[in-house]
């Protein structure tokens, strides 16, 4: 079987991790990656932000607790990396642009051994004047909505695979 259709089919949103970090090359490795993404009419809008500092990680963690209401939980399920998936607001393919980027995070960390799960509420986390303050203290001029968060990091466990629903195939001959 071809090696990507096979990653496809391997792939599983991991929610445990352990403590060790992956290396700088491989972070960078899955964010090239997520740079490969097809977007509409190739104009490449959506842009990553890699954040592999403990603080900043726990401040967005303590962020996207509070927006589900759960204070003492961590979204990021203890994954030391998290990268975060932003497009320009005004762009009409944000969130399409942003999901193909998120699916290629997803699966080049599979094929490096990494274990990752897309995490949602990002918009929510960086719509408030907080997170606004966050994007710019980093130095990121613009109006961003963001689109998901790509927990990475090595899995302390996978999930067997669900089979996969019947009835989602439809042909039109």
């Amino acid at each position: 079987m071809n090696e990507v259709i096979r990653a496809m089919e391997e792939r599983r949103s991991v929610r445990a991790y352990t403590d060790e970090v992956p290396s700088t090359e491989q972070i960078e490795t899955v964010v090239e990656a997520g740079l490969w993404a097809a977007s509409g009419m190739g104009q490449q809008d959506p842009i990553i932000v890699a954040v592999t500092n403990r603080e900043l990680r726990d401040r967005l963690s303590a962020m996207n607790a509070g927006i589900i209401g759960d204070p003492d939980r961590d979204p990021f399920y203890g994954a030391p990396v998290v990268l975060v998936v932003l497009a320009p607001r005004d762009q009409r393919n944000r969130v399409y642009d942003g999901s193909l980027v998120m699916g290629n995070l997803m699966l080049a960390a599979h094929a490096l051994g990494l274990g990752s799960c897309w995490i949602h509420r990002a918009r929510e986390e960086f719509d408030t004047p907080e997170g606004k303050a966050i994007l710019a203290g980093l130095g990121i001029e613009g109006d961003y909505e963001g689109i998901g968060h790509c927990i990475l990091g090595y899995p302390a466990e996978v999930p067997d695979p669900k089979p996969r629903r019947e009835g989602r195939v439809f042909l039109a001959e």
